[in-house]
């Protein structure tokens, strides 16, 4: 399985922040936020990723990531020239996951969940078709929201319903199988002049191949797209982080305890951080350990 990282779009309901800066540069808490939806992708065991931003940012999404052979993974960038959807970035990525299955995660999208981890990994395996995230929400008219058969395969898949079907929000992670970027192609854009992700799904949805899986309890779920829930994510690391004395989504942690790098390699990580901040004290801190 290959990964697409979709950071593009221009982040207008975050202005003034993003009128110079990439919405999925901005810092959440002590990290850039790109680093969350990268962070899912290694654990689940992926290590072909394709990032996808504007021309404008693909330039600093390199500075910061490089090719990602430091993090033992492979990176590469592409352009999405104007947002056009979410499921555009299938098509564009087509090349790149070349009839692989793909797993495609929104770069402002941040999980966490001890358990997560191992769920992607399980997934990743059984996948036949789609395999959607879901989380339950106060407010789920706001978001795309499925209802789901006992046996988990998804029964109807609604975008924004005013009288939805369930309180189970489809969050920014899919899998997909290899045919994935061939059906978004074949889409016929929205309204709006969008390839919408919903219409994907339900392509899936009507041959009974798509399936929903709840984050469940004890895990979290952050769509940084406003600024409070921007600020609602960073308040959410920075409390989990100081009591438990971690750091979320450290992307070179994450490559150390998936075997992608050695411990030699995590301290050189760490050094080239900075021993003056405390992130990088805490890589070279785990090298030593």
């Amino acid at each position: 399985m290959r990964g697409i990282i979709l950071a593009g779009g221009s982040g207008t309901r975050l202005r003034p922040l993003t009128s110079v800066h990439s919405k999925q540069l901005l810092p959440v808490y002590d990290k850039p936020m790109i680093y969350y939806p990268l962070s899912v992708l290694m654990q689940a065991g992926i290590r072909e990723i394709l990032l996808i931003s504007a021309p404008e940012h693909l330039e600093a999404y390199r500075s910061l990531l490089g090719d990602g052979s430091r993090l033992g993974i492979s990176l590469s960038y592409t352009v999405q020239q104007e947002p056009r959807g979410i499921a555009e970035a299938l098509v564009i990525g087509g090349p790149f996951t070349a009839g692989e299955d793909v797993c495609l995660i929104l770069g402002d999208n941040i999980f966490y969940g001890h358990r997560l981890p191992d769920m992607l990994r399980q997934e990743a395996r059984r996948l036949d078709g789609c395999t959607l995230f879901g989380y339950p929400v106060s407010d789920p008219e706001r978001y795309g929201v499925a209802s789901v058969a006992e046996d988990g395969t998804i029964a109807t898949l609604e975008e924004k319903p005013a009288r939805p079907a369930s309180n189970l929000a489809v969050t920014g992670l899919y899998m997909y199988d290899a045919d994935a970027a061939n059906r978004a192609a074949r889409l016929t854009p929205a309204a709006r002049g969008e390839l919408e992700i919903t219409d994907l799904n339900l392509t899936y949805v009507r041959e009974g191949r798509a399936r929903l899986v709840g984050l469940g309890r004890g895990s979290a779920w952050f769509d940084t797209g406003t600024h409070d829930s921007l600020l609602e994510a960073a308040m959410f690391v920075q409390v989990l982080e100081k009591r438990q004395g971690i750091r979320i989504s450290c992307l070179e942690e994450v490559a150390y305890r998936m075997g992608y790098v050695g411990r030699e390699q995590l301290a050189l990580l760490g050094k080239e951080i900075s021993a003056s901040s405390a992130y990088g004290r805490y890589v070279m801190e785990l090298a030593n350990a």
